[in-house]
């Protein structure tokens, strides 16, 4: 089929690989280049720098809806659109008239929004996965074409679950473009009394109380794991806590109970064994290595947080 791709995040690239290398892919549309890094340099979006890489035609308008982009959009006659993480709405007049398809990473109509892979973590959800829709007024209210589902191992980062279920998102984009070539539109509504949304997130976010339980700490961790991270007070530092999991342990919430193994208590009498961590100015590592320098004593304690 003839292609148009709207994208921006890394978690779009596999299915565009996937186009690419299957499909006629007439435009890739993407964000503008974006001041990064210290030096404030203009860095492309992980889509447009893989798709100039390899010559694929590329835009990126600081307004995919102005009218002269629009209509030369809409004048390259493709037979389908493909949106994974573009970062602007597209506009009715933009999209009346094509088959449009977004793929969304959460179980719609559960988590619609800015952040549905950490909010699954978060929630402690058991299974999570992708939902390919079309394109409607509300975010993420579109008919529900086609989903793929993921169990949710606790060990798993939002990082790490992302990179999973972009993974798995090149064959169910594939099978909804199979059945789009045959008949549109086609899909279910979802369920309005089902809906959960998911919030953008900030730096504000990056707090845990250990006066919950372990599994609820672990779940916040992970669930904001790359970013925003969360950070805890030890001694002078701000520490940032990447990984954890929960274990048999007592004390007194945010008290290190085995200061060797990282195991700290948290609420209701479970405890939670820091596996990774991160200083100011130092490169992540395994808790026993922190500790090898630091030589923290049981009975010290990691300071949290409550809700802002």
């Amino acid at each position: 089929m003839r292609i148009v791709f709207f994208g921006s995040g890394e978690f779009g690239r596999p299915t565009l690989e996937m186009l690419a290398g299957a499909h006629e892919v007439l435009m890739v549309v993407s964000q503008p280049d974006r001041p990064a890094g210290r030096g404030g340099k203009p860095t492309p979006t992980p889509i447009s720098a893989w798709s100039e890489e390899r010559g694929l035609p590329t835009v990126k308008p600081e307004n995919v809806n102005e009218p002269g982009v629009v209509a030369s959009l809409r004048g390259l006659g493709a037979e389908a659109w493909v949106v994974i993480a573009f970062g602007q709405k597209l506009s009715p007049a933009l999209l009346e008239g094509q088959r449009a398809m977004n793929l969304h990473a959460s179980l719609l109509p559960r988590w619609r929004g800015a952040a549905p892979i950490n909010a699954a973590i978060l929630a402690g959800d058991a299974e999570t996965g992708n939902s390919v829709i079309t394109l409607a007024d509300r975010m993420d209210a579109g008919l529900v074409l086609a989903t793929s589902r993921r169990a949710i191992d606790p060990a798993l980062t939002t990082g790490d679950l992302h990179s999973l279920l972009s993974e798995d998102g090149p064959a169910l984009v594939a099978s909804c473009l199979e059945r789009a070539a045959r008949e549109w539109p086609f899909g279910e509504s979802q369920d309005p009394t089902r809906v959960t949304h998911a919030r953008k997130l900030s730096k504000a976010d990056g707090w845990v109380n250990f006066g919950a339980s372990a599994a609820e700490c672990r779940n916040r961790i992970h669930g904001l794991n790359p970013w925003p991270t969360v950070d805890v007070g030890f001694r002078d530092i701000r520490l940032k806590v990447l990984r954890a999991r929960a274990v048999q342990g007592t004390g007194a919430p945010g008290e290190l109970i085995d200061a060797g193994a990282g195991i700290v208590a948290c609420g209701g009498g479970t405890a939670l064994e820091l596996q990774e961590v991160q200083a100011p100015g130092k490169r992540a590592m395994a808790w026993r290595e922190f500790a090898a320098g630091r030589q923290p004593k049981a009975g010290e304690l990691l300071v949290g947080a409550g809700a802002g």
